[in-house]
């Protein structure tokens, strides 16, 4: 199985990176990607990647930080400078970056936070790269789902990726994989109450991946902080057991799913 969303440099999973992947491992989970979030998280997933062969990179620029500035580079937000730094980041990067994220857009980081407008300018940038060098995205995104898919629209259905942490209805669910989304399911499946939880059974197989989004996101009973790549094998028993499916049948096919999205080795 693949955790198509973790973030492994971040502590503690980042004080014993090798551990952590030895415990995946041995639950079945071979393959980890790595979203970079702001500038200062680059060169460590890089690093880590490089280092670990079961990691992959992604590199981007989290709305959280859409105005974040680096010491030389000017603070032009959505202007060609953020798509040239992170285009001359992925070129020149020691491995293989598999897709352009964590990037998006949150109306909910409060008034200290950068605008919508910021937002939308920093990821215009970044989907016009990820269009540019056929990367697919990995997409966060809160309360603003009108403004990401009208986004996503206008690059004529060119892009592919992931909607992070899914975990709402069947309506948008079927908006995201109209336009040529995979579903990024993770710890919110395992919580019986969850309206993603209800659903799992009429989402479509081939467009499902898994995540954990560790150390970010718990599972039903598993803290965040607590959280590991290993219990993407938690979340796809979920998954199987509401479908009514095996869990090789759900490994099998998020891991095909996740491989070709993200071009990953065998």
């Amino acid at each position: 199985m693949i955790d198509t969303h973790c973030h492994l440099n971040m502590p503690p999973l980042g004080d014993d990176p090798a551990g952590v992947l030895a415990c995946a491992a041995e639950a079945g989970v071979t393959s980890v990607v790595v979203p970079a979030y702001d500038l200062a998280s680059w060169e460590p997933v890089l690093a880590l990647a490089g280092a670990h062969g079961g990691a992959h990179p992604a590199l981007g620029r989290h709305p959280w930080v859409a105005f974040e500035e680096k010491s030389g580079e000017p603070h032009t937000c959505g202007s060609s400078s953020i798509k040239d730094h992170l285009a001359r980041a992925i070129m020149q990067a020691p491995v293989p970056v598999v897709a352009i994220g964590e990037i998006g857009l949150d109306t909910k980081v409060g008034p200290e936070g950068p605008t919508l407008r910021q937002q939308q300018a920093v990821l215009e940038a970044q989907l016009a790269l990820a269009a540019d060098l056929e990367l697919p995205v990995i997409l966060h995104c809160r309360g603003a789902y009108e403004e990401l898919l009208e986004a996503l629209g206008r690059h004529g259905g060119k892009l592919q990726g992931v909607f992070h942490a899914y975990s709402r209805g069947i309506e948008l669910a079927e908006r995201v994989v109209a336009a040529g989304l995979h579903l990024g399911l993770g710890g919110a499946v395992t919580r019986p109450q969850a309206r993603i939880h209800r659903i799992l059974p009429r989402l479509p197989l081939d467009r499902i991946v898994l995540e954990t989004d560790a150390p970010s996101i718990g599972l039903d009973g598993v803290p965040p902080e607590q959280t590991e790549p290993r219990h993407v094998r938690a979340i796809a028993e979920v998954i199987a057991a509401a479908r009514g499916e095996s869990l090789e049948t759900i490994a099998e096919a998020t891991t095909h799913n996740a491989r070709a999205l993200f071009n990953l080795p065998e």
